[in-house]
């Protein structure tokens, strides 16, 4: 995807998106290598603070092989290694489904890159652990999908409710502002969270 095309389009389309796009410059929007990687650090970052997921993302790597997030891996840990890390028993289990949906091909992370965003939605969250929210980053951050909007990220109605001067949007508020971004949502989702000089963090 062209992100100066996306910028321009987004420019002429939302004027008051538009002062926000010239105030912080060029879109660096990248999506992340290592997809089920990225699925794990989603999980693990899940109600608590990005430097503690970081945190327990380090132990929990320090106890595998290679120090390699892999499902092969995961699923090779005792219970006292994710305890000793600092992985609660839920996000074990969340985990443990996530590396098992994987090894036995349920989820096919090369087939996901064929598949319609909905599909791909609808395919992550048979996993325990993966909500819609989820699914939706990792589509944005490792598939590169241009046209995704999550309403219910905290970070994204933060931003619209200060730039659009809003009190209390309801998703279908959060929605109509979003269309005028078809087809780089995205993108507009990135310039929202470098608005608020904010990560999204998994919920």
């Amino acid at each position: 995807m062209s992100y100066a095309v996306a910028v321009r389009y987004l420019r002429r389309a939302d004027r008051t998106l538009r002062a926000e796009i010239d105030r912080l410059g060029d879109c660096k929007l990248q999506a992340r290598g290592g997809r089920f990687p990225l699925l794990v650090c989603s999980i693990l970052s899940q109600q608590i603070s990005v430097a503690a997921s970081q945190t327990i993302r380090r132990n929990l790597q320090s106890r595998l092989p290679g120090r390699r997030l892999s499902a092969k891996g995961l699923l090779g840990l005792a219970e006292s290694d994710f305890q000793a890390a600092g992985v609660s028993r839920q996000k074990r289990n969340y985990l443990c489904s996530l590396a098992q949906h994987a090894m036995n091909g349920t989820i096919d992370f090369h087939r996901l890159t064929r598949l319609p965003d909905e599909e791909v939605i609808s395919e992550l969250t048979q996993v325990k652990g993966i909500g819609r929210w989820t699914a939706q980053m990792f589509l944005i951050f490792g598939l590169g999908r241009p046209d995704v909007f999550a309403p219910d990220d905290l970070g994204l109605r933060n931003a619209i409710v200060r730039i659009y001067s809003l009190s209390k949007p309801t998703p279908h508020d959060l929605n109509c502002i979003a269309s005028r971004w078809i087809p780089y949502r995205s993108v507009a989702s990135w310039y929202l969270w470098r608005y608020l000089d904010n990560q999204p963090n998994s919920r």
